[in-house]
């Protein structure tokens, strides 16, 4: 189903929308008071199975698991809602090949979410869950509860996005000065919601409380190993009510032990529920909440809401600018763009690796003879750019460009004469709050993708896996290192291409390495003197 399409309702002209998981009646007004829709609660899987052959669209929360087998019951399914953000649930893959578009629901739970987070970090610095316990066991040690307070202490946000920005206004509102660590805040944002934007590292060494809000991405997972949680001040507060994976567990325990925080809380966890044996149910000083961001009886009410609408969009006017999986264009012509459109994507990934600062705008030049390849080709670039920011499952080709607008990016596409080196040709202007990133990419033949071009440095590199970018002096030596370095991290080298302007200048590097590499990595690296930078990019 494209954005030109609508579904096709059941007979008699009635869509059939099912909905599982107990969701908020009154949000799904939108669908309840249209007479083209028919709404079957489906109280129970018995239900679900029943009502499954003749559903137009399905909508559920987390605990109905919408597998490969549950979609390929729904033959008749074109919509799959998620009344919430997270869809690991469902199946998209199998969603996709049935032709469903899936749908989520990512705003309904902002305020509910940063007010979870303001109630645990209140919870952990006053340490209200460990006095509850003492005094229901009939204790009465006032002095073993002291806390401290918020008022004049920093607080840091890893990530201020909707609810990091939500966190920020409250915590003002305490007199907390903030910080903020995103590399996808712009000055202007900054600027709007009284925060000071900083690096990671130096958050880490002024915050009193972190308050985390990134999702989950190769690049976030582990986030706050061992290391960089002993990085923090001795003393501070760490709170994640943002994804599980995000905070090693088994550390967290550690530090909290040995008294290096003197505190946490957490709403998230790498598996759910908690196992029974998890470390982290015996570790001191620490708030477990069962994933409640959204378990309020406001945040049930939007989400489901939202969803209705659109579901509702989605089977009645075709209009999937909230679908996560499905692109706009088929058929014939997406199989002849495929390759230049996913050398688009991973342009856009490096681009983001690379920017300059919070993301402002993004230029995309084409030449080739493709003469409808402009616009989805800036979807995809977009996919890649902002799935590195905001995590490849909140954007596809129908929502990126109406995600970078929220976003503030001004996009823009340029078709340019065909080159006579290369049969297509992209190149991506990325403007940051410090300056631009320039990065170009080529199709050899009609189906082998290159990176040509990063900054003014000509490169000839295959756009896949883990990239290493390195800044260096042109001296004599540093391929050697480099080399040495990652071998003794146990990490191959694929390809080493590098580029100078001048003898003896600055020259650039890129270093493709196969498998996963730490971010810790780059640290390393950095400590060489023959080093400037090092950015790595998961290419996918």
């Amino acid at each position: 189903m494209s954005t030109s399409e609508t579904a096709t309702p059941n007979n008699g002209g009635r869509y059939q929308v099912v909905v599982a998981d107990g969701i908020s009646e009154s949000g799904l007004r939108p669908l309840l008071d249209d007479p083209r829709f028919d709404v079957l609660i489906a109280a129970d899987g018995e239900a679900l199975e029943a009502a499954l052959p003749a559903a137009n669209a399905l909508i559920v929360r987390s605990a109905t698991k919408v597998t490969r087998s549950l979609i390929r019951r729904a033959g008749r399914i074109q919509v799959i809602g998620r009344a919430g953000v997270g869809v690991d649930n469902i199946d998209q893959d199998a969603a996709t090949e049935m032709g469903a578009a899936v749908l989520n629901a990512p705003a309904g739970n902002t305020v509910s979410a940063a007010e979870l987070t303001m109630a645990l970090i209140l919870s952990v610095v006053r340490k209200v869950a460990a006095a509850d316990r003492s005094v229901r066991a009939g204790e009465w040690q006032r002095k073993r509860f002291g806390g401290v307070e918020l008022r004049g202490r920093t607080l840091g946000l890893v990530g201020a996005g909707r609810i990091g920005g939500e966190v920020a206004r409250r915590c003002k509102a305490f007199g907390m000065h903030v910080l903020a660590s995103d590399p996808y805040l712009t000055d202007e944002r900054a600027r709007e919601l009284g925060v000071e934007r900083v690096e990671l590292d130096e958050l880490k060494l002024r915050a009193d409380v972190i308050s985390l809000h990134v999702p989950l991405t190769d690049r976030t997972r582990n986030m706050f190993a061992e290391t960089q949680l002993r990085q923090l001040k001795r003393g501070a507060f760490l709170v994640n009510v943002a994804r599980g994976g995000v905070v090693d567990e088994v550390a967290l325990v550690n530090v909290l032990t040995d008294g290096h925080l003197a505190g946490a809380a957490l709403d998230v966890f790498d598996r759910e529920p908690l196992p029974s044996e998890s470390p982290l149910r015996e570790a001191p000083n620490l708030v477990l909440t069962p994933h409640l961001g959204a378990s309020t009886t406001e945040a049930q009410e939007l989400v489901a809401e939202e969803i209705a609408e659109a579901v509702r969009a989605a089977l009645v006017e075709g209009d999937l600018s909230r679908a996560l999986n499905a692109p706009a264009i088929g058929g014939e012509t997406f199989r002849k763009l495929l390759p230049l459109l996913e050398l688009g994507r991973r342009l856009g990934r490096l681009g983001a690796g690379l920017a300059q600062g919070g993301i402002k705008a993004l230029e995309v030049r084409y030449a080739g003879d493709a003469a409808d390849a402009p616009l989805p080709l800036t979807s995809y670039v977009l996919m890649g750019l902002l799935g590195a920011i905001v995590g490849d499952d909140q954007v596809n080709f129908v929502n990126a460009p109406r995600l970078a607008e929220t976003r503030g990016i001004g996009v823009s596409t340029h078709k340019l004469a065909r080159r006579p080196d290369y049969m297509s040709f992209v190149e991506l202007r990325v403007s940051g709050d410090r300056g631009y990133t320039r990065v170009a990419g080529a199709l050899l033949g009609d189906e082998h993708p290159r990176v040509v071009r990063i900054a003014d440095y000509h490169v000839d590199i295959v756009p896949q896996g883990s990239l290493l970018v390195l800044r260096n002096r042109d001296v004599p030596g540093v391929i050697g290192k480099v080399g040495t370095l990652l071998g003794r991290l146990n990490l191959n080298i694929a390809e080493y291409h590098q580029s100078r302007l001048a003898a003896g200048g600055e020259a650039l590097a890129g270093v493709a390495v196969d498998g996963t590499v730490e971010t810790a990595v780059l640290d390393e690296l950095c400590g060489l003197p023959e080093i400037i930078d090092a950015r790595l990019v998961q290419l996918g």
